[in-house]
């Protein structure tokens, strides 16, 4: 293979896409190329696209026997999937990036990193590619404070992998998924050393209130607050007053911060800390102002994960649109009725 052989289309970096690259680069990568182009300071970073991951697979697929080998899985038993999924998993994890893909992925990650003087987030993002977005249900795999070529390139292999857990085919064959439209793209993203970070709505995540932002945070890195081993500062902010309309200061008891040798690991944050703000009020005004900045772009609500590196500066980390009260907003009153009188009389709970 030469060097020709590897499209060019296999690497991105966000200042080369937008949202109407989302086939190619998946949602995480397309919004962050999406906030960069708007304006708003982000991590710099690149994307491994779905052709990269098409040229990874390209052998294994033979190699395999994947179309019929996952055909053959409907309707097995727990066991059965699972032992053939993790299989397939290995077999993944072992092969090799044909050498001009590894090469190009190298270069990239030597200059973002700058020869690996920063440690990178390695993120799976899920594409809507054919349809596929169904595909990749639970499937968000995010390795972070990756020190090493040789760590990241094991990361974006695990993500890819992960299109191969129990889960993921057995999801895929009851919504008949064709394996040949199975497409991930994989998001390298500079880490930011997160003196405190956390998300924010431009809605009410809990009353849909569109007129309100509402903040979370707490000291060291998001993940703590994504998984839910923190309780963090909650702050209501009113979008046209700027008022900070309530303000809950969580029991901070413990941080997520970069572990020596790469990854994450749980920190107990000093006694002293642990009932003190996180953030100030000028702090809190600029990422609520930052989030009606995206929202005004994006035109709908969203869920934005932000970060405040060593120095305070504001970084987000991603944007998504808001789902619940979305979903709420576009769902039926009612289910259809045979006639109309149908919706008045099952409200008052009669028989027929």
């Amino acid at each position: 293979m030469t060097a020709e052989a590897v499209p060019t289309q296999a690497l991105a970096w966000f200042k080369e896409i937008d949202l109407h690259a989302v086939p190619r680069v998946g949602g995480k990568g397309a919004s962050l190329g999406e906030l960069r182009r708007a304006g708003i300071t982000i991590p710099d970073g690149f994307v491994l696209t779905t052709d990269a991951f098409r040229l990874f697979m390209a052998p294994l697929r033979q190699q395999l026997q994947l179309e019929p080998r996952i055909a053959a899985l409907q309707g097995k038993d727990n066991t059965t999937l699972n032992s053939e999924c993790a299989q397939i998993r290995a077999a993944l994890t072992r092969h090799q990036c044909p050498p001009e893909l590894q090469k190009a992925i190298s270069t990239a990650w030597q200059e973002l990193s700058e020869n690996g003087k920063h440690a990178v987030a390695v993120r799976s993002s899920a594409t809507s590619e054919d349809g596929a977005d169904a595909s990749f249900a639970g499937l968000q795999d995010t390795y972070l404070w990756v020190q090493s070529e040789a760590a990241m390139l094991e990361a974006v292999k695990l993500c890819w992998a992960s299109l191969y857990n129990a889960e993921s085919v057995s999801y895929r064959l009851r919504l008949a998924v064709a394996e040949a439209q199975l497409a991930m793209a994989v998001v390298i993203q500079r880490m930011v050393n997160s003196y405190c970070s956390g998300v924010m709505f431009t809605r009410s995540p809990t009353t849909g209130d569109r007129s309100v932002i509402t903040l979370e945070g707490s000291w060291g890195l998001g993940s703590a607050i994504v998984s839910g081993e923190v309780t963090p500062d909650k702050y209501v902010i009113n979008k046209i007053t700027r008022e900070i309309t309530r303000r809950d200061i969580g029991c901070k008891l413990m941080a997520h911060v970069p572990a020596p040798n790469g990854g994450v690991l749980e920190q107990e944050v000093e006694a002293d800390r642990q009932q003190q703000p996180c953030l100030q009020d000028a702090q809190i005004l600029a990422l609520a102002e930052i989030a009606k900045q995206v929202e005004r772009h994006y035109g709908k609500p969203q869920d934005i994960e932000w970060a405040l590196d060593q120095d305070g500066n504001i970084l987000l980390l991603q944007s998504r649109p808001e789902t619940v009260w979305a979903n709420k907003d576009t769902a039926p009153v009612a289910k259809p009725a045979a006639k109309p009188f149908d919706h008045i009389f099952k409200v008052m709970g009669g028989k027929r």
